[in-house]
């Protein structure tokens, strides 16, 4: 036979149902936002990449594949690929190794004032991109103070940084790198704070060099870390917008393109909605597997 219910049991199996209800009303202004703004986009997106929608009448035919094959007929989406790629490649590992070794030296029992350190370091970081990319855009002017620096050691250089194909982009790299150390910075010194001190103590005794602690204590014990920061930042890199929009549109010649930034062109420019959703998801896959490999890579080291 079975047993019945005690008065108790009822009552505390009521009061959980009162109140994951509860929770639930709660939470349901955010699920209904995040479903509306945030799911609903993803579905309508995905399913207009394979359409000719405009964005401006509700018509739309169905094409197949037809805009994911033409993006590889594209010249100024293939640019604009090799943009994003040179970009990802030559900001990420100069991002990481300044960011780890400031975090190092914030670190350190050297240094004094660590909180002004850190708030400096970090301050770009709480800025408006627009703003940082205004001011940078003035240096990197013809009469800006970048070539008014160089004119005093006798280095002549009468255009704009940003206005050469063979200096823009290295220039939007260069000014991003400074903008992103500080928030990496803080993650990793975060990181090394959780290392316990007993370990560089005990290799102290055994007579390590802070070279040795450094390879052997605070890399291996900080890859956690150094996983998250590199696939956030690779994800950041890849879509890399705001800085391309203000500093450049883009140009001269379409040598600072980016796949986000040429997205933007086709789909609320040209109004080719179908066609920059197309471009979105291939965005997305090479994301989803450059993350992949990074965690394949780090992920089976710790």
């Amino acid at each position: 036979m079975k047993q019945k219910k005690k008065k108790g049991d009822v009552f505390i199996l009521k009061l959980k149902n009162k109140y994951n209800l509860t929770t639930f009303v709660f939470l349901l202004p955010w699920i209904i936002t995040f479903i509306i703004f945030s799911v609903y986009p993803i579905i309508f997106s995905f399913g207009i990449s394979f359409t000719d929608y405009t964005g401006l009448s509700p018509e739309m035919n169905f094409v197949g594949l037809k805009n994911y094959f033409s993006l590889f007929k594209d010249e100024i989406f293939l640019k604009a690929m090799r943009n994003t790629f040179i970009f990802v490649i030559g900001t990420i590992p100069f991002t990481t190794v300044i960011s780890i070794l400031l975090a190092v030296l914030i670190n350190s029992k050297m240094v004094r004032f660590k909180g002004l350190f850190k708030a400096g370091f970090f301050l770009p970081s709480v800025m408006s991109m627009v703003v940082i990319s205004t001011i940078w855009r003035y240096i990197y002017s013809a009469d800006g103070i970048l070539n008014y620096l160089l004119q005093t050691i006798g280095i002549e250089k009468n255009t704009g940084w940003l206005a050469s194909p063979d200096t823009a982009l290295l220039s939007i790299m260069i000014m991003n790198v400074w903008a992103a150390i500080g928030y990496y910075t803080i993650i990793f010194l975060a990181g090394l704070q959780s290392i316990p001190e007993e370990l560089y103590e005990s290799a102290s005794i055994d007579g390590a060099s802070n070279t040795d602690k450094f390879f052997k204590i605070t890399l291996p014990l900080i890859k956690p870390t150094l996983f998250f920061v590199i696939a956030i930042n690779t994800i950041r890199s890849f879509q890399i917008f705001t800085e391309i929009f203000t500093m450049t549109g883009g140009g001269p010649l379409n040598s600072t393109q980016t796949i986000v930034h040429y997205l933007y062109l086709t789909g609320f420019r040209q109004f080719r909605m179908g066609y920059a959703s197309a471009m979105a998801y291939i965005l997305v896959i090479i994301i989803l597997i450059i993350t992949l490999i990074q965690q394949r890579v780090l992920r089976s080291e710790y």
